[in-house]
């Protein structure tokens, strides 16, 4: 009877682990840039005067897989969106999976199925990769590593290209992926339907480049909305004021935040973009985004503001409150 679950020999280099490669991840992540017999591989790219761009990324989510997702999904989305968020077109990914043993192999299959899928929606190719298995107890399953280059289609984006009085632009409702992973775990008695906003960013951010204005975007996962913004702050010395009544929650996440505590601004998201833009352009680039399904909820959201020095969000009352930095991480092994 073929064994279902990995074992340490999967992780030693000799036949297990050659046959896990073979028959995982090479017969799903196929292309003709990946060669499980090389240490390092040439990459086809045409460069011209435009910048390369690398970044590099870890997942640990729990649960593995989750209503709108799971780790291999989010893996490439979360990586390829760190690039197009930065105006980069993604090509090419490399991927460690770190796999405890003990895990059904068939869960391993179905969640680098679902990596793979997102990788070829986005004509991404993971071309290199490294897999690695710790005892049973000291993962939690499978923890994945990404590291993703692409290549910069337009004009250099940058904190430094933010002015007084630019707009900020969300591309959907905050708070889903955070709220859909809780519940998920079937915490505190909870259940619902919520689904991740797990997704690739790429139609969103090519559409805001298109417009000319943007001069900075983020996509907020850890931290949520209001890290970006004292990030933006930070960065900048300008103040950022928002508007809650025009910040989109869903009403099945502000439910649970009102019963558990939580704040939606501080919440992670997989699938939206913060955008700073030219403040006459702002209407321009919601209507471009509204028009795809992935932003239809896109809201102008704020403003970055010299005369203040704080993160504020002006209630629905016409109060104000300070937004203060984040310190304890209120959902963690959330991405």
């Amino acid at each position: 009877m073929p064994d279902t679950r990995i074992s340490l020999a999967h992780g030693n280099g000799g036949r297990f682990m050659r046959e896990l490669i073979e028959q995982v991840f090479a017969r799903h992540l196929a292309n003709p840039g990946l060669d499980i017999q090389a240490d390092a591989v040439p990459l086809a790219l045409a460069l011209d005067d435009r910048d390369l761009l690398f970044t590099t990324d870890g997942f640990t989510v729990q649960p593995l897989e989750f209503p709108g997702g799971d780790i291999g999904s989010l893996a490439v989305h979360g990586t390829t969106n760190d690039l197009a968020v930065a105006g980069a077109e993604p090509r090419y990914l490399a991927l460690n999976a770190f796999i405890e043993e003990g895990m059904e192999l068939a869960q391993l299959d179905r969640i680098i199925a679902s990596l793979a899928t997102a990788a070829r929606a986005l004509d991404v190719a993971v071309v290199a990769g490294d897999t690695k298995i710790v005892r049973r107890g000291e993962g939690g399953g499978l923890y994945l590593a990404t590291t993703g280059i692409g290549i910069r289609y337009g004009p250099r984006l940058g904190l430094d290209r933010i002015r007084d009085g630019d707009a900020l632009l969300v591309s959907g409702p905050v708070g889903d992926h955070g709220i859909a992973v809780m519940l998920a775990r079937e915490e505190f008695g909870l259940h619902g339907k919520l689904a991740s906003d797990s997704a690739s960013v790429l139609p969103l951010t090519r559409a805001a480049m298109d417009s000319g204005a943007v001069r900075f975007m983020r996509d907020p996962t850890r931290g949520g909305l209001a890290t970006v913004c004292h990030e933006l702050q930070q960065a900048t010395g300008l103040g950022v004021r928002l508007e809650q009544a025009a910040v989109p929650v869903r009403d099945p996440v502000q439910s649970v935040c009102d019963i558990l505590g939580y704040d939606p601004l501080y919440l992670a998201c997989e699938g939206r973009v913060i955008a700073v833009v030219d403040p006459g352009a702002a209407d321009s680039v919601l209507q471009r985004w509204r028009s795809l399904p992935e932003g239809r909820d896109a809201a102008r959201i704020g403003q970055l503001d010299a005369t203040a020095r704080h993160v504020t969000l002006v209630t629905g009352l016409g109060g104000e409150r300070i937004l203060e930095e984040l310190e304890d991480d209120p959902l963690p092994r959330i991405c």
